[in-house]
């Protein structure tokens, strides 16, 4: 049914058939969650298919996870400028046809650089998605559907991603990981064409912080850049010292950008002297480059030392999937009556346990014995986390800036990812050297893991000493109501 209403004298379409905007915006967040996970059972065969190092294998994963953190505050920024149901029509095709290009990628620069593209795209996929799903549904029981939908496809895509993805590339071939999302943007484009409203931009308050946003994309990716390289110039060396340097004197300056000269810059500085927000960030920078880990080296053990293939090793992260569930679920219960803060440490501290027993892994070791446990303990952990993290990160935050601060802790989770494996993978390497027998192999996979444990106890530090002492993890949600499931 079509309805207008007059925008600056200007009649806007505001008709929306709610079922095809819902329906097209789930499509949209399975096909972004899914495309984080689904990669990670295929990367031995596309190391073999494509030529690809230890080192360079994981930049499949950084290459996606850096432009899709690094550009999420500029993407909707650029969709509240444009209009989110145009930036909606132009982002599914760019991510849908990089989906398309690696699916055919004959060299490892051609993979990596589709990945790079569909992490722009998913940058102005997630942002304008949301938007659409808040304006369509604003209020009632209909919003908190429609969000219930969202937040479960959210979930469902990267739980599933793993077992989707090792069916794929043992029955189709490691290229189904990447066009798999070519029929998925096909799909979510036909919806959005036909039942999402053509919205009115927000009014223009400055140009989009282009400048910003590539500054900290860039030095995001050349600080990764001289870890991974670690593996062929020493720390001390003059080419991984002259990049680090660059890449601090590039974050330096989108620090400035920020500060000084940027009219509507990507992130207002002053948000981090709220210590909810700094606190919620750094445990959250923490605890996505850890997890990354998880899903990298466990999916690596399985395959490569105790032999596994792509399917099987799919659906034994099916119990993975479910802790995050049972997770989540025991931390909304315990949210009514525990701080969010004894949530995150307790969760946090339950991931390092799940970690440092995964770090115990051996060569001749098995699934039951190696794997299920520790899977089981660091899932219900990281379940445990999600919840609060979220919430924390907007407590005390003005009502024009929430969007802002949920979009940061987005990025915050992407780029750990990103600056975890890299450090982590690269140690493992390092551990792993030149040999490549399966004791090589698992030790330099245990190392991974034990380190993970570390950074998942500083994260707790992070969460005791910085993050202050609140109520119940639910009473911001209490208090704002609807915006509860915006958040999730």
């Amino acid at each position: 049914m079509t309805n207008t209403e007059s925008v600056g004298g200007t009649a806007v379409d505001r008709a929306a058939n709610p079922g095809l905007t819902l329906a097209a915006v789930a499509v949209v967040q399975f096909m972004v969650s899914l495309d984080l996970s689904v990669v990670n059972v295929g990367l031995p065969e596309i190391a073999s298919g494509l030529g690809f190092s230890d080192a360079g294998l994981t930049w499949v994963i950084h290459a996606y996870a850096l432009t899709f953190g690094g550009l999420l505050l500029l993407g909707g920024k650029i969709a509240d400028r444009y209009g989110h149901k145009r930036i909606l029509l132009i982002g599914l095709p760019v991510f849908g046809l990089a989906s398309l290009i690696g699916g055919f990628a004959q060299e490892p620069g051609h993979l990596v650089a589709a990945r790079a593209v569909q992490g722009v795209g998913a940058a102005t996929l997630a942002p304008a998605a949301l938007a659409l799903l808040t304006s369509t549904f604003p209020s009632g029981k209909a919003r908190v559907k429609a969000f219930g939908v969202w937040s479960a496809m959210n979930a469902a895509g990267g739980a599933l991603g793993v077992l989707i993805g090792g069916v794929l590339t043992e029955y189709a071939g490691w290229e189904w990981v990447m066009l798999v999302n070519v029929p998925m943007a096909a799909v979510a484009l036909a919806l959005a064409w036909r039942g999402v409203a053509a919205d009115p931009p927000a009014q223009r308050r400055g140009r989009p912080d282009v400048l910003g946003a590539v500054l900290a994309t860039a030095g995001m990716t050349l600080l990764v850049f001289g870890v991974v390289r670690t593996d062929q110039h020493a720390w001390g060396s003059s080419v991984t010292l002259t990049t680090l340097a660059i890449a601090v004197v590039l974050l330096a300056a989108f620090i400035y950008v920020e500060r000084t000269t940027a009219r509507d810059p990507l992130i207002r500085l002053g948000l981090f002297s709220n210590r909810s927000v700094a606190g919620a960030n750094s445990y959250n920078l923490l605890l996505g480059g850890a997890m990354a880990s998880a899903f990298y080296f466990v999916s690596l053990y399985l395959q490569r030392v105790l032999g596994e293939g792509p399917a099987m090793s799919g659906i034994q992260f099916l119990p993975f999937a479910l802790g995050v569930i049972v997770g989540s679920v025991i931390a909304i219960k315990l949210g009514y009556r525990v701080p969010a803060r004894t949530l995150l440490v307790g969760g946090g501290l339950l991931t390092a346990a799940g970690f440092a027993w995964f770090g115990m892994m051996s060569a001749d070791g098995s699934f039951l014995a190696d794997v299920l446990g520790p899977s089981i303990v660091t899932s219900i952990g990281f379940g445990l986390c999600l919840a609060p993290v979220v919430s924390t990160a907007t407590v005390g935050v003005a009502p024009h800036e929430t969007g802002t601060a949920s979009g940061m802790l987005s990025s915050t989770r992407q780029i750990g990812a990103s600056l975890g494996l890299a450090a982590l993978g690269t140690a493992a390497t390092h551990r792993t050297g030149d040999t490549a027998s399966l004791e090589a192999l698992n030790d330099g996979y245990a190392l991974g893991m034990t380190i993970g444990a570390v950074i998942l106890l500083a994260a707790v530090v992070v969460a005791f000493t910085v993050l202050p002492r609140t109520g119940p993890a639910s009473q911001t949600e209490d208090e704002k109501g609807e915006l509860v499931p915006e958040r999730e």
